[in-house]
C-alpha cells in the first residue's frame, strides 16, 4: 500500500482508547516533566542506536571522545535486561551494571530496557534513574528469538497492551526521567504501522525510535523511508509533543540531515554506520586515514580492557577488527593476524608495531 493513501483518521479513534489498560501514572502530566532533555536539542538530532555487544561502555567512551560539542547527539546503551537488574545474582548484577556505565561526556545518554513484565520494568526503571541516566528507552522492536519468547522486543507489536502498560511503568518507576521508545513499523506488515504507532503515541512517550522495516524483514531488505513521512503525520495527529526519530541504512551526518529533512523527522538515529567510525558524530568531511584507524582501534581495545575486562568476552572486540582495518594495502593481512590472536595483549603488540 503506498504510505501517502491512507487515512491518519481512524489512527485517532484507535489511539483514544485509554479504557483498555488502567493508569497507574497520568500520561498528560508527565509529559511536561518527563520531555526535558528531548525538547532542548536542536533539530536535526542524530542518536546512537542500542546495538548489543557494539555500543558498550568501551566503544561509547570513545565515540564520544571523538564527537563535536555543535552536533547535536543522543546516546543509548546497549539494550539490556531488566528482568536482569531486577533479578540477577552479584555477578550478573556486576556485568548489567559495567553494560550501563557511562561518562559524562555522552550526556544525554538513555538507557534501553527490555521485559515483558511491568512490574519488572518499574524496578528497573527505578534503578535506571538511580544510576543517573538522562532517560528510559524501552526496546520493542528486537528480533531475537530469545527475547520474543519472553514476550518482549518485537513480539510487543502484537500485544500492544502490554506495550502500553510498560511505558505507564516505566514513568511510575523513574518519574522525573523521560521515557521513550524504539520500535519497527510493524511485525509482518508496514500496513500495520499507523495502529501500531498510535497505541505508543497514545502514551505521549517522550520519544519514538522508529526502524523502518518490519520484524519479519530483519535488516534484509533497504529500510522504508518512504513511510517516514507517514509515521511523523501520525505523530503530529496523536502527540505532537513526541520527538520522532528514523532509522534504517542511515550512512552519515549528511545523509541523516538530508533523512530529516525530506521526510520531517526530528532527529536521525544511526546503527551500522557506527562500526570502525567512532568519528561518527565528529561531522569531518576527510576519511580516517590509516594511522588515525590504527590509533583509533588502540584506543578503543585499551578502553575495553578498562571498562569491561573479566565481564565481557573479549572475542566481542574481534567483531571491531574487520571494521577498522580495511581501506588500505596490506589491511587484509594486519586483519588476519588481529583475528588470530588469543587475547587483546597480542592484539596490541601487533598495532603497536604498526605505528613504529
Amino acid at each position: 500500500m503506498n504510505p501517502d493513501t491512507k487515512p491518519v483518521h481512524k489512527l485517532v479513534h484507535a489511539a483514544r482508547r485509554d479504557s483498555t489498560v488502567p493508569r497507574t501514572v497520568d500520561a498528560s502530566a508527565q509529559v511536561s516533566a518527563g520531555h526535558s532533555f528531548w525538547v532542548q536539542l536542536p533539530r536535526p538530532f542524530f542518536a546512537l542506536a542500542p546495538m548489543e555487544d557494539v555500543t558498550d561502555a568501551a566503544f561509547r567512551a570513545l565515540i564520544a571522545r571523538y564527537a563535536s560539542s555543535d552536533v547535536p547527539r543522543v546516546f543509548y546503551t546497549e539494550f539490556t535486561s531488566a528482568d536482569g537488574l531486577v533479578f540477577a545474582d552479584e555477578h550478573g548484577q556486576a556485568r548489567l551494571r559495567a553494560k550501563l556505565a557511562f561518562m559524562p561526556a555522552e550526556r544525554p545518554i538513555v538507557a534501553q530496557l527490555f521485559t515483558a513484565h511491568p512490574e519488572r520494568m518499574e524496578q528497573a526503571a527505578a534503578r535506571v534513574a538511580e544510576l543517573g541516566f538522562d532517560g528510559v528507552d524501552i526496546n520493542m522492536g528486537c528480533p531475537d528469538r530469545t527475547v520474543e519468547k519472553q514476550g518482549s522486543g518485537a513480539s510487543l507489536m502484537k500485544n500492544p497492551v502490554l506495550a502500553r502498560e510498560l511505558i505507564r511503568a516505566a514513568r511510575q518507576g523513574a518519574p522525573h526521567l523521560p521515557v521513550s521508545v524504539k520500535t519497527r513499523i510493524g511485525y509482518s506488515k508496514d500496513s500495520e504501522m499507523e495502529h501500531w504507532l498510535g497505541e505508543l503515541l497514545a502514551e505521549k512517550p517522550a520519544a519514538l525510535a522508529v526502524h523502518l522495516r518490519t520484524r519479519a524483514e530483519m535488516s534484509d531488505v533497504p529500510a522504508h523511508w518512504e513511510w517516514m513521512s507517514r509515521a511523523v503525520a501520525v505523530r503530529d495527529t496523536v502527540s505532537p509533543e513526541t520527538r520522532i526519530m528514523g532509522n534504517g541504512d542511515v550512512r552519515d551526518l549528511s545523509d541523516a540531515r538530508q533523512k530529516a529533512s525530506e521526510t520531517g523527522a526530528d532527529g536521525i538515529m544511526l546503527g551500522r554506520a557506527v562500526f570502525g567510525n567512532p568519528w561518527l558524530f565528529s561531522d569531518r568531511a576527510q576519511l580516517p586515514t590509516q594511522e588515525e584507524r590504527i590509533a583509533a582501534l588502540i584506543e578503543h581495545i585499551k578502553l575495553f580492557q578498562e571498562k569491561l575486562s573479566g565481564l565481557v568476552s573479549e572475542a566481542v572486540m574481534k567483531r571491531h577488527f574487520k571494521a577498522y582495518i580495511h581501506g588500505w594495502h596490506g589491511a587484509a593481512e594486519l586483519r588476519a593476524r588481529l583475528m588470530e590472536t588469543e587475547g587483546l595483549d597480542a592484539a596490541l603488540v601487533i598495532l603497536s608495531e604498526m605505528q613504529e
